[in-house]
């Protein structure tokens, strides 16, 4: 059960949030491309995403650095590096066709698009909340949100694909892995009040 739940299932999850929209899109008579499942790297958006990509990561960056649970950055084998870096833009790919490419644009036609892009990074974040079984993880809301912007300035998912794909191999180094605990942060809390 470990080797399908570790290799079999990752990989039919994989599938399935690639090719429902373009499922979707074909059963609906719609042109994916005309729904923004495309990638159009244009010079002026590409300078954006990368400003972007750097004053996020440069500031998340100097958190890490200073990060007072773990050490970091953290040492990787290239080994580990490679799997885990090919892993991380496969995810980006996948994770960006099936959630700003395909899920934001519903939502889109219901709701504005700020709420759209707040409502699509929710269900975003909590899927890694599911899979990773880390309540921290609730962080990726923040970095899906930079995404969801990213595609509806652009209209398509490539910047928000590089973004999402950059911020991966960032993450390999610098993400911190272990957070304050609940205790912890009440404590402190308690401390500041008294």
């Amino acid at each position: 059960m470990d080797f399908i739940t570790r290799n079999i299932l990752p990989i039919l999850a994989g599938l399935l949030l690639i090719y429902t929209p373009f499922f979707w899109c074909r059963k609906k008579n719609i042109d994916p491309e005309s729904f923004g499942l495309s990638w159009k790297f244009k010079k002026k958006d590409l300078l954006e995403c990368f400003a972007l990509t750097f004053a996020v990561l440069g500031l998340l960056t100097v958190v890490s650095l200073n990060w007072p649970w773990e050490s970091l950055p953290r040492s990787s084998s290239v080994g580990r590096t490679l799997n885990i870096a090919s892993a991380g833009i496969a995810a980006a790919i996948i994770e960006e066709i099936f959630y700003r490419g395909w899920l934001q644009q519903l939502f889109k036609k219901k709701m504005h698009p700020i709420f759209a892009v707040m409502l699509t990074s929710a269900i975003f974040a909590s899927s890694h909340v599911f899979v990773a079984k880390a309540p921290f993880m609730i962080a990726v809301f923040f970095p899906g949100c930079i995404m969801g912007y990213l595609r509806e300035r652009h209209g398509n998912i490539s910047t928000a694909t590089l973004f999402h794909g950059l911020s991966n191999l960032w993450a390999v180094w610098l993400s911190p892995l272990k957070w304050p605990t609940i205790g912890w942060v009440m404590q402190r809390l308690s401390d500041i009040i008294q």
